[in-house]
């Protein structure tokens, strides 16, 4: 499934094409892409038909497009599931296959929502103001009338990612170490910390010299913090180039792959030797999912 980086590399190129943006019509090709909207699919389209896309926004790998008129403002929140693309398109070009939702734009192009495996999918929900945000934060980031961030209803439980400006790293840290659990479990609490997915967590952990079953209060404020910050810098390294793409259903609105693969420490290097130590890299399950680290550096704790 798509991480930060990828959704964020989405969200900018949203930024570039659709924000301003008139919404004139909206086509639901497939019930199962507005499965999570309350109502039907003929619902959705009249909440989005007349509306100006205002900013496109995220929240760890969540994202969202605000949408309003002169009675109406909502967001249009987008889950890209494991295969969903957000695509533009000139009105009248030949449609993509798997293709959902069809959106038409005032200035002749198309927002078209693409899934091959159906997991993704759109649904409009109404704002609320953003719980995380303290109450005494600034809110320039979005206007200059003293009004908090808000977010969609659905998404106000998670976390602040940590490229959000109302992140906050200390309190973070406090949040994990008041947890028993283990260290990659909690990074990948997407109410605790939001963003970091499988890949990067084993890239962060690599980096932080940490195995993924260390457990969370046992850990230094400190050894978290280092945490934190190898979880920032690999995502916005992999952000820099698109993101990581191992197929090729991750692509951002102008169909291009991310390449960030190339540049893995740990996910998916097992049998390779470590870049650090030489020694030979280690695959584990986890979660139903796979673990990578290496024996020497990452050393399991002792029971």
């Amino acid at each position: 499934m798509p991480e930060l980086p990828e959704v964020e590399t989405v969200r900018l190129g949203l930024a570039d094409h659709v924000v301003g943006q008139r919404i004139t019509a909206v086509e639901v090709l497939h019930p199962r892409a507005v499965r999570r909207h309350a109502g039907e699919s003929a619902d959705l389209a009249s909440r989005l038909a007349g509306k100006t896309v205002t900013a496109a926004r995220r929240r760890g790998k969540y994202l969202w497009l605000d949408v309003a008129d002169h009675t109406d403002d909502a967001a249009l929140v987008v889950h890209l599931g494991m295969s969903g693309q957000m695509l533009i398109a000139r009105a009248g070009a030949p449609d993509h296959t798997h293709l959902r939702i069809r959106t038409h734009l005032a200035d002749g192009n198309e927002l078209r929502f693409v899934d091959q495996r159906t997991f993704g999918g759109w649904h409009v929900d109404e704002h609320v103001p953003d719980p995380f945000m303290p109450e005494n934060a600034s809110a320039a980031t979005d206007s200059d009338d003293g009004v908090l961030p808000r977010v969609p209803a659905s998404i106000a439980h998670i976390a602040p990612d940590p490229f959000d400006p109302g992140f906050d790293t200390s309190a973070v840290v406090a949040r994990i170490r008041a947890r028993h659990t283990e260290i990659k479990r909690a990074l990948l609490d997407q109410t605790i910390i939001s963003g970091v997915g499988n890949i990067y967590a084993d890239e962060a952990l690599w980096l932080a010299r940490l195995h993924g079953t260390r457990v969370t209060d046992t850990l230094s404020p400190k050894k978290i913090r280092e945490l934190i910050d190898a979880a920032t810098d690999v995502m916005a390294q992999a952000l820099k180039v698109g993101g990581t793409s191992f197929d090729a259903l991750y692509v951002n609105v102008n169909g291009q792959s991310g390449y960030f693969e190339r540049s893995l420490n740990a996910y998916g290097r097992e049998g390779q030797p470590c870049r650090r130590c030489g020694r030979i890299m280690r695959r584990e399950h986890f979660m139903n999912r796979s673990s990578f680290s290496c024996p020497q550096c990452q050393r399991r704790p002792r029971m």
